[in-house]
């Protein structure tokens, strides 16, 4: 396969909550790939500086406001966004929230907060871009999600359930527009430090923890999901469809120190 088909020449990538994080890290690797940035943030300020470093890479970047808890606004952003630039060939349903608490501390607008950002939020943005993809007959939509796609931790029992959601989403709606040229997938990091869980890594005793239980031995570190959002976003993917890419140093394994000194206990012990 030649490096053309990684190529995001003249491609349009919309990529929601890139006020700062991994949404701004994927929308710059998708710019370096050759794409043109439709940038998104509840509050359009916040996109100045993103917006003119997307620019200085030589690429068109419209910043627009988007609440994806609000339906107008949703509808509202997509029909800006295909005006300005009669396209979008990328959707990389970024925007998310979480709340860390007990399950038996969790209230009902915790949950709804959490559900209606990362699930139905996820859902009507992609219906939103899916109407004009599915008239083009072409497009690659990557809902972000997480490890907690397929595994579940203790303190996140909303959070999880959006992204166990968000998995599930992205199947149907693979099945649903397959037909009309259209990919869906899933782009699930695993533990990677963000303004939401950067309290946690301050705490020497849990990042040694974590880093056991991760078969690389580190956390995720951003340009670590480079290649997998262009891969997903490109027509390297053309006929992957319905997935859900871990992207996670192998946390999903299941791994963890203990398991391994195990192991290697009993392959010691029977001479092998």
């Amino acid at each position: 396969m030649s490096a053309e088909a990684f190529d995001l020449t003249g491609k349009v990538a919309l990529v929601t909550g890139t006020s700062r994080g991994l949404g701004q890290y994927m929308a710059r690797a998708l710019a370096r790939a050759g794409a043109d940035i439709v940038m998104t943030s509840r509050t359009l300020a916040s996109l100045d500086a993103f917006r003119q470093e997307i620019q200085a890479l030589g690429r068109r970047a419209l910043p627009l406001e988007l609440d994806v808890r609000d339906y107008d606004s949703i509808q509202q952003m997509a029909a800006k966004a295909h005006a300005v630039f009669g396209k979008i060939d990328v959707l990389v349903n970024n925007a998310g929230c979480n709340v860390r608490k007990p399950a038996v501390d969790v209230t009902w607008e915790d949950w709804n907060l959490i559900l209606d950002t990362n699930l139905r939020g996820t859902f009507f943005v992609a219906q939103a871009v899916g109407r004009h993809m599915i008239e083009r007959q072409y497009g690659r939509i990557i809902n972000i999600g997480s490890v907690t796609c397929v595994a579940g931790y203790a303190g996140l029992g909303p959070y999880c359930a959006s992204r166990g959601g968000t998995k599930q989403l992205t199947m149907s709606l693979a099945d649903d527009w397959g037909r009309y040229g259209i990919t869906v997938n899933c782009l699930a990091p695993g533990w990677f430090k963000t303004a939401q869980n950067a309290v946690l890594y301050e705490n020497p005793e849990w990042l040694s923890y974590l880093c056991d239980r991760i078969p690389l031995k580190r956390p995720g570190q951003p340009h670590d999901l480079d290649g997998a959002v262009v891969f997903l976003a490109s027509d390297a993917s053309a006929y992957v469809t319905g997935q859900t890419l871990l992207v996670d140093g192998g946390i999903s394994t299941g791994a963890t120190k203990a398991t391994v000194d195990k192991n290697k206990q009993n392959a010691d012990s029977s001479g092998r």
